[in-house]
């Protein structure tokens, strides 16, 4: 190459750079820090879609724009695991969930999470939760699963979200459901939503075609022991006698205060407690008698836990109550 093209070269170079660096300089901390956060985002977004493929180091590193060699203790630091701990969990959380609410063989759960072998998976499986896959599939441990899965729901927690701007306040009809309530400790509640699954396959109800809900009658924050909430599935016809304990319920329509988003369970409590901490106070809205509930628009193990989309509702009363409620 001649000296005069070599020059040029240098010259390009240089402005560039110069201008990377002028960028890089208006930045603040703010920005970069979300930079940065949004860069470890894409790491568990291709996680999340990539569990049943080879997920090394190199590749993650790549997709975060880091050098494989910094990434390990970068992404350490920032969510409190390592990478390899985070795929394991990540991919035996999963394979958990399609053991109890799927009907896929324990070898296909197991190709279908990036394991080589269903002996491979079945070690990993018992040295996480302590039972082997066919037998969490009979009689899961619900207390184990949620204190080893627990901590994911954190490490997948989203930067803080501006709920201002998702609240809308609606009117909605009465809505007549089929409802399994369940009582006593939250963490036990797999064994509820089993049932009521198989309660849906059975009299075709599936989420395609009938809308799901939760209804939150106490706080899951109290008492497991006093802790009460309702599975809820929408219906046209009236329920059959049964065994299981479903009982036709409507959720009464009117004003409500909603916020639709996705994340996972941890960041919907999140929503509920920015309606009741900081927006009621100001909103000079008075609730309604009847418990906030949420509506899941999709689903866990279909999309993951982080992209997971859901309506928190908080009932309203009507603007005549609320007069009378401050005159009377």
């Amino acid at each position: 190459m001649r000296p005069t093209a070599i020059r040029s070269d240098q010259r390009i170079f240089g402005q560039v750079l110069a201008a990377d660096c002028a960028y890089a300089s208006r930045m603040t901390s703010r920005d970069m820090q979300q930079q940065y956060q949004a860069r470890m985002q894409r790491v568990l977004g291709h996680i999340d879609a990539h569990l049943d493929g080879d997920l090394d180091v190199e590749t993650l590193a790549t997709v975060a724009s880091f050098s494989p060699c910094h990434f390990q203790r970068q992404f350490t630091a920032t969510f409190g695991m390592s990478v390899g701990r985070y795929v394991q969990l990540q991919r035996l959380r999963r394979a958990s969930y399609e053991l109890v609410f799927r009907s896929e063989s324990v070898m296909d759960v197991a190709l279908n999470h990036g394991y080589r072998t269903p002996e491979a998976f079945a070690r990993a499986f018992r040295r996480t939760l302590g039972q082997s896959p066919s037998g969490f599939r009979e009689a899961p441990d619900w207390p184990e699963w949620h204190a080893t899965f627990g901590p994911l729901n954190e490490r997948e927690r989203p930067p803080m979200t501006d709920y201002a701007l998702l609240l809308r306040i609606i009117d909605m009809p009465d809505l007549t459901v089929a409802s399994l309530e369940h009582r006593g400790d939250p963490h036990t509640i797999g064994e509820t939503v089993r049932r009521f699954i198989a309660w849906r396959r059975a009299n075709r109800l599936p989420p395609s075609r009938s809308r799901t809900f939760n209804v939150f009658h106490t706080p899951i924050d109290l008492d497991p022991a006093e802790y009460r909430m309702e599975l809820c599935a929408s219906i046209t016809q009236s329920i059959a006698p049964n065994d299981e304990g479903i009982v036709e319920r409507t959720i009464p329509g009117g004003r409500v205060a909603v916020i639709r988003h996705v994340g996972p369970d941890s960041v919907m409590a999140d929503a509920f407690h920015w309606l009741y901490s900081t927006w009621l106070p100001g909103s000079g809205e008075v609730p309604r008698d009847f418990p906030p509930f949420l509506e899941r628009l999709s689903f866990f193990p279909e999309v993951p836990q982080r992209e997971a989309e859901w309506q928190a509702f908080l009932p309203l009363a009507d603007r005549q109550c609320q007069v009378l409620t401050e005159t009377g």
